[in-house]
This record gives C-alpha cells, structure tokens and sequence, in this order.
C-alpha cells in the first residue's frame, strides 16, 4: 500500500510540475512578445489567408498518462528500495 501511496505522489507531482511548467512558458511567451506591426503591412494578404487548424486531445489521455506514470514511479521505487 506504501509503494502505491507514493506512486500515486510522484505521478501527482510530474502532472503538477507538467501543467505548471506549460502555463508558465505560455505566460513568458505571452509577456515577451512583440507585434511588428510594420512588417506585418507587407504582407496583408498572407495574413487574411492563412488559417491554423489544430487537433485538441482528448480529456482521458490525461488519465492514461497518470496511470502510466504512477506504474513507472512505482516500478522506479520498487527498484530503489
């Protein structure tokens, strides 16, 4: 019941550090960046027809990359102690 209990712990902080992490870079990408609005008037008709389509993952995939983990930290631990 221990090695779960600290399976589950470090698959906690990995996740946690992970999102963490993400916002934070997001956050400074955010802070530091700088339109050029000058060199983005010469090309008005690159901009008007671009368009970005993305691919957003399922809610679930974070299930199964928590279980995974905690089966990794716990194998980790098994293997120290």
């Amino acid at each position: 019941m221990l090695l779960f209990l600290q399976a589950f712990i470090g698959s906690v902080v990995i996740h946690v550090v992970y999102f963490f992490g993400m916002m934070l870079f997001g956050y400074i990408k955010t802070r530091n960046y700088k339109p050029d609005f000058a060199s983005a008037w010469d090309n008005v008709e690159t901009l008007q027809s671009e368009v970005s389509f993305s691919k957003v993952n399922s809610p679930f995939l974070y299930l199964f990359t928590f279980v995974g983990v905690a089966v990794l930290c716990g194998i980790i631990i098994k293997f120290i102690n």
